[in-house]
């Protein structure tokens, strides 16, 4: 009965807590963001197209130095990567997945019964992705390779050079293989630093998934997407679509095709603040570096931090979770994402900076309180 596992990140989804540093998006847009006193009265109510409004399929394209006819429109980006798990991987298919992950990515290829190969990144080596271990990973039978970048969770990208090196080992061992290289963090750049290159001109074989949910602050309007260059799997992806919601609701499509609109000072204001963030975040790093270290992320709103074992056994990682929660302050537990339960995603991009200000001090607090007896300072 069970087809998708159970995780607990589905607590991100419930009642908020005080401060949450849970969540990987920055503050929420508005709808007044997006209308400034415009009505959408006229649009009618009437099914979308299967593929997505043309209109917002074109402005998505352009921003990726892609064709319109190369977008489909998903219900956000979840929607996107299970219709690729279930248009390329059949029962006992190859599927690669690497970790730390977005756990519904993995539970994507594992409801439709992919036979899953985890390569596994270390915090240790700063979640880089190693060409030369994907390789071991990869066989003939391989049909989907699943990558982010930047990571979720940890906010660190796969240089291009590493990509371009996959895709010609995926060349070499696994031709008739895809790789999905989800960048949902992608634009969430930092200040003035230079927002990546995507992913799609490497190869028809690659295939770019995002959404507005993390760089844009509207993930209520799911709307995300996916692009290829390959017209028959945009045509299975299409079908898939239609026979899972049929079409995205238009009111949607009509307010991310306004967000697109506004797309350049929307996320000029939010590059701003998710440096704010960063900045934040490193200092309470720096001052509690007794305690945590970290991997400082390339792009987004998230980063991971690692509780030193040497202060905190399994236990005391417990009673770390435990006294966060009870001041008020929720981070994301590693476990969510196949790590080790002492790293914690932590999300700097959707409290204020006040507001992040005060959820740090609750985590230092909850840190004093529960570091083993021989290790507090």
């Amino acid at each position: 009965m069970n087809r998708f596992p159970e995780n607990d990140i589905i607590e991100l989804v419930g009642a908020p807590p005080r401060y949450d540093l849970g969540e990987s998006t920055g503050p929420d847009l508005r709808l007044a963001d997006l209308l400034d006193g415009e009505a959408l009265g006229g649009l009618p109510l009437g099914y979308g197209s299967a593929a997505g409004d043309p209109e917002l399929c074109a402005a998505i394209a352009a921003d990726h130095g892609a064709a319109p006819d190369d977008v489909v429109v998903t219900a956000g980006g979840m929607h996107a990567l299970f219709l690729l798990a279930f248009v390329l991987c059949k029962r006992g298919d190859e599927a690669v997945i690497v970790t730390p992950c977005f756990p519904l990515a993995r539970n994507a290829l594992a409801a439709v019964g992919a036979d899953l190969r985890v390569l596994r990144l270390s915090f240790d080596q700063g979640y880089r992705l190693d060409p030369y271990d994907l390789r071991a990973a990869l066989s003939p039978r391989t049909r989907l390779i699943s990558l982010a970048s930047p990571q979720n969770p940890s906010g660190v990208a796969i240089s291009h050079a590493a990509l371009r090196e996959s895709v010609q080992l995926m060349q070499e061992i696994c031709p008739d293989a895809y790789l999905l290289v989800d960048e949902t963090y992608r634009a969430a750049a930092y200040a003035d630093e230079l927002i990546a290159e995507t992913a799609l001109a490497l190869s028809p074989k690659v295939v770019s998934v995002a959404s507005l949910s993390k760089c844009h602050g509207a993930p209520g309007l799911r709307i995300g997407w996916a692009i290829t260059a390959d017209a028959a799997l945009r045509r299975q992806m299409v079908v898939a679509k239609f026979n899972t919601i049929v079409s995205c609701p238009r009111v949607d499509e009509a307010l991310a095709l306004k967000l697109f609109e506004r797309r350049a000072p929307i996320l000029a204001e939010r590059r701003v603040l998710l440096d704010e963030g960063l900045q934040r975040t490193a200092a309470w790093v720096r001052t509690n570096s007794d305690y945590v270290e970290w991997v400082r992320p390339d792009a987004g709103a998230i980063c991971c931090v690692r509780l030193r074992r040497a202060l905190f056994d399994d236990e005391g990682v417990n009673r770390f979770h435990q006294t966060a929660a009870a001041k008020g302050a929720r981070v994301a537990k590693g476990d969510w994402f196949g790590e080790e339960a002492r790293v914690l995603r932590v999300g700097f991009g959707l409290p204020s900076i006040a507001e992040l200000g005060d959820a740090l001090e609750a985590l230092t607090e909850a840190l004093k309180e529960t570091a083993t007896a021989g290790g507090r300072l």
